[in-house]
């Protein structure tokens, strides 16, 4: 076993009991600042609603006096919707010592989430708007347990979040008081949390109060996140990485905003004057991606290079211009990002790299479900392109029986790590084996402490030489290509008579045929395929001959995805 280093701890922050003492904190230290700031649309009339940390608050509390006298003490809550701020006023209104919490993926399909609300024993849903065609149908076929729905917005028929908190509002001092001072274990489970996938594969992680406190505690102690910073929350809510990620900046007294829509992200960004934000892979791409075609549309690359020599020459000797030279890019952001955390997957070190030269720190992140989530991290001051970073502090890691090339898989303790996986004892057995949290990625550590993952120990493709090749390292290679919609890579037998030992790395492309014809100049499938076999010779060039893709499938329709935008690969290459 190697054992690994962690984070430097570079702030002082102030480590929290429980939930509902974070927000009493945040609303006692911040009071009067912005929590959120939240879009109001009448018509073609926009106005802007601010509500104050001491105002979210007292929302919550209202909220819990309401769900208290109406009998919800003891209940299990499921909450299901888009990013808003009611989202988050449920969540800390159930963990004020009402009951369990259950956050659902809004994008679940009827059967998946029938099963979740039947597999948690949720007895009310609180939900938004867009889902009460699915709320109908679970009341008519009344398979669940849930007997209350509650919408986030006054709806017919429904309770509604603002009936509710008007209710709180009107109630007596005494239930007030009550709701304020419900017990609260703090190590007992309060979440249950579906990983992603269908929902009867998915695992039920339970975690706790202190898994959250802890985890929120360790980011901050490592994380330059600030009192005033703009946030703009994309993660959804009801993955670990959404919901931690807000309880971080409200525990911070950082302003929280929504984005309109993905089409609408940099104009938003531009809106609220965005200073930090977490985010996938894909959108720090997707950004990066749009600033270097309009640098190249306006013809900025001669200037654009030279001013980064200049700036990397400069922060040699300790002098940091990035954002003086780099104004008029930065400007297309709304000139106040400074600090992106980026997690979820591996993310191109290009575009990591890339804001980090324009003055913006870029960092990444690792962790999963069962850590709440964050286990890993880089910072402002221990970065390393392409690195997951170092643990974060009070978290241990360590690589479990390294091979000879000192990969292994990455095990973790600490916590933030769950109890186990609700009424899935063998699941959690295997995983919590030894009292260390089984990640199931290959990872290996460099000289320095930095850990690099190699990718899903389930996903190696073990070639008939012993050689070990990770799918992911190639297809990020992959997903350099522009017009790359996503890609997979995968092994199958090289040869017909199905030798399942004889394996040839494989690659299935999707494409984007919009930029095929309106960039590239390439309408006709054979033209299409011919570009991009060229392409991948060009790749296989850059690797050693075992790792080489050897047959391709090409196509512009999209793979088969979980909820959450992964690839469900074994359904992929049974259908191949």
């Amino acid at each position: 076993m190697i054992k690994i280093g962690e984070l430097k701890r570079v702030f002082s922050p102030v480590r929290h009991e429980n939930l509902r003492e974070l927000l009493r904190y945040s609303a006692r230290e911040f009071a009067g600042n912005d929590a959120f700031i939240l879009k109001k649309k009448k018509g073609k009339e926009v106005s802007y609603e601010h509500i104050s940390f001491a105002a979210f608050y007292e929302r919550v509390n209202q909220l819990g006096t309401a769900l208290l006298l109406r009998g919800m003490q003891g209940k299990r809550i499921a909450i299901i919707g888009k990013n808003r701020e009611e989202w988050v006023e449920s969540y800390f209104a159930v963990l004020g010592g009402l009951g369990i919490c259950v956050p659902l993926d809004k994008g679940l399909p009827y059967e998946e989430l029938e099963s979740s609300l039947a597999r948690s024993y949720a007895d009310v849903l609180i939900f938004d708007p867009a889902h009460k065609e699915q709320v109908e149908a679970l009341k008519a076929a009344g398979t669940t347990k849930v007997s209350q729905y509650i919408c986030m917005d006054e709806t017919e028929g429904y309770l509604s979040i603002p009936q509710l908190r008007k209710e709180g509002e009107n109630a007596g001092r005494a239930d007030f008081e009550k709701y304020l001072n419900l017990p609260i274990d703090a190590k007992a489970t309060s979440i249950i949390l579906f990983t992603s996938g269908t929902t009867s594969m998915a695992k039920a992680v339970m975690l706790s109060h202190y898994n959250i406190v802890e985890n929120v505690y360790a980011a901050l102690l490592c994380e330059d996140i600030r009192p005033g910073d703009v946030n703009m929350a994309f993660l959804p809510y009801h993955h670990t990485f959404g919901s931690t990620g807000q309880i971080v900046m409200l525990a911070a007294g950082v302003v929280t905003t929504y984005c309109d829509g993905l089409k609408y992200l940099q104009k938003n960004i531009v809106e609220y004057k965005v200073s930090v934000f977490f985010c996938v892979p894909l959108l720090i791409e997707s950004i990066y991606k749009k600033i270097m075609l309009t640098v190249k549309k306006e013809g900025l690359e001669k200037k654009v290079h030279f001013g980064l020599k200049v700036s990397g020459l400069l922060m040699k000797l300790g002098i940091d211009v990035r954002r003086k030279l780099f104004k008029q890019i930065l400007d297309q952001l709304g000139g106040n990002i400074r600090f992106v955390i980026s997690g979820a997957s591996a993310i191109d070190p290009e575009a990591i790299e890339g804001f980090n030269r324009f003055g913006i720190t870029a960092v990444q992140g690792y962790g999963m479900t069962e850590a709440s989530p964050i286990l890993a991290a880089e910072n402002h001051w221990e970065r390393r392109p392409g690195s997951i970073g170092k643990a974060i502090p009070g978290v241990e890691l360590a690589i479990d029986q390294p091979d000879a090339d000192g990969v292994g898989e990455l095990i973790a303790r600490g916590p933030n790590v769950m109890a186990g996986y609700y009424e899935n004892p063998e699941e959690t057995e295997k995983t919590l084996a030894g009292g260390w949290l089984h990640t199931g990625d290959l990872a290996y550590v460099d000289k320095d402490g930095y850990v690099f993952i190699c990718g899903r120990k389930k996903n190696v493709i073990v070639l008939k030489n012993g050689k070990n090749v990770y799918p992911e390292e190639i297809e990020l290679l992959i997903s350099n290509l522009p017009y790359v919609e996503e890609n997979m890579v995968f092994g199958q037998p090289r040869h017909d008579d199905g030798d399942e030992k004889d394996l040839a790395i494989c690659a299935k492309i999707v494409y984007k045929p919009d930029y095929m014809e309106e960039t590239i100049g390439l309408s006709s499938v054979e033209e299409i395929e011919s570009q991009i076999r060229r392409d991948i010779d060009a790749i296989n060039q850059q690797l050693p001959t075992y790792k080489q893709i050897f047959r391709l499938v090409i196509t512009d329709q999209p793979m088969i995805k979980t909820t959450t935008g992964k690839v469900k690969r074994y359904e992929e290459a049974k259908n191949l």
